[in-house]
Formats: C-alpha cells, sequence, structure tokens
C-alpha cells in the first residue's frame, strides 16, 4: 500500500477544521496537525513536516494576513511542503508572490467556489505531488491586476501608505498598528521601493509616495 499523504490543516473555524479532517481521514490522507492560528502552526511545523499544509488567509490575531505569510515562510524555510490556501477573498498581491518563483506545490481556492469534496481531494493530492492549482477567479484577478505601482503593496504596506497619508509618523503609526518603529520602517523602505522612490536628497519620499496613495 502507498504511503498516505500527511497533511495539516490550519483555520480558525472550529466546524471547517474538523470537517476537513474528517474529509482528509476518508480521502485516506493522515492528518497529522490541526491548528486554529498561523503562529501555532509554524511553531509545530519542523516536527510535522507533512506532505501538504491546508491553511486560511485570514486567521487570528488580526484576520488579515496570517495564513498567507504563514504560507509565504513555509515556502521559504520548507520548500519541501505544499501549501494550499482556501479563502473567501483573492490576496492577488500575495498569490503572484507565492507563484512568482514558478516551482509549483502551490493551491489558491476560493471556499464559496470549490464544487465538490472530491475537487478539494483531487487540489490537495495535485499540489502535493508538485502542481499548481488555482481558482479561475484568482487567475483572473491576476490577469487584470493594473500596472499602478499601487497595486503592488501588500495589504500591510497599503494600511502603512493610509496612515502616512494621514499624517501620522513612523512611531505613531507602530502605536496604531501595535507593532514595532523598525516593522513600521521596514515597510515604509519597502514602500519606496515599489514606488521607484530613489533618495536623491532633493524631493521628500514620504510626501511623494503620500501624493501617489491620494492621486490614485
Amino acid at each position: 500500500m502507498p504511503t498516505p499523504l500527511r497533511v495539516v490543516v490550519a483555520d480558525d473555524s472550529v466546524l471547517l477544521r474538523e470537517g476537513l479532517i474528517r474529509l482528509f481521514d476518508e480521502a485516506g490522507f493522515d492528518t497529522v496537525g490541526a491548528f486554529g492560528d498561523a503562529d501555532t502552526l509554524l511553531e509545530a511545523l519542523p516536527d510535522l513536516m507533512p506532505d501538504v499544509v491546508v491553511l486560511d488567509v485570514r486567521m487570528p490575531p488580526t484576520f488579515r494576513d496570517e495564513g498567507v505569510r504563514a504560507a509565504l515562510r513555509i515556502r521559504r524555510e520548507h520548500p519541501s511542503i505544499a501549501v494550499l490556501l482556501l479563502s473567501q477573498y483573492v490576496e492577488s498581491t500575495y498569490a503572484q508572490e507565492l507563484l512568482a518563483g514558478g516551482e509549483g506545490r502551490t493551491g489558491y481556492l476560493l471556499k464559496d467556489r470549490i464544487a465538490s469534496l472530491d475537487e478539494l481531494q483531487d487540489a490537495v493530492a495535485r499540489v502535493a505531488a508538485g502542481g499548481t492549482v488555482l481558482d479561475p477567479q484568482v487567475v483572473r484577478e491576476l490577469l487584470t491586476r493594473r500596472t499602478d505601482p499601487l497595486a503592488t503593496l501588500t495589504p500591510r504596506e497599503r494600511e502603512v501608505l493610509e496612515l502616512m497619508a494621514e499624517g501620522r509618523t513612523n512611531a505613531a503609526i507602530a502605536s496604531r498598528m501595535v507593532v514595532g518603529v523598525g516593522a513600521v520602517e521596514k515597510n515604509v523602505t519597502s514602500i519606496f521601493q515599489k514606488l521607484a522612490l530613489e533618495d536623491s536628497g532633493d524631493d521628500h519620499r514620504r510626501v511623494l509616495a503620500v501624493l501617489a496613495f491620494l492621486q490614485r
């Protein structure tokens, strides 16, 4: 008998998490871990080393992008582990980043558009085998993305830029977002880079970034 696929599930919804576990058990997969948040998942992952991680995009504590950021980290630190994102939303920036390397072993499906349980089982098996599985809506979002450089900002960077537009300092932004000032500074630097705002010494990059945001 072939060795069953080892799967880890991460979703803050208990009902969905338990439902996925039962589905995967019936499909012959071996669910070796189930988690309600991304931090606990990442902490346990080195000991579990599954074939596939199936996770939600938005999870505690902020319900913004914890799951998809965890997926990116898994791809960097554990490239042998396939990642299948299940979401109610299309995060096109993150989807593009996940697919940028072209290595495969990646999937992004919208929960409300999964037509059958067989489709989900097949998606898990395909990404584990090295394939790529994308919902057609995700593909459309990627193909129709504007060339506007603001579209390349991550949700966190866009939030920082919005607070910059309100006239807030880095310290005030850090306090508002409940993060360190260093984290805000990294986001600001990334914003300048993505908007191609070089430090020429003549122009105030912070003002130019805000102007680009207000003129969108």
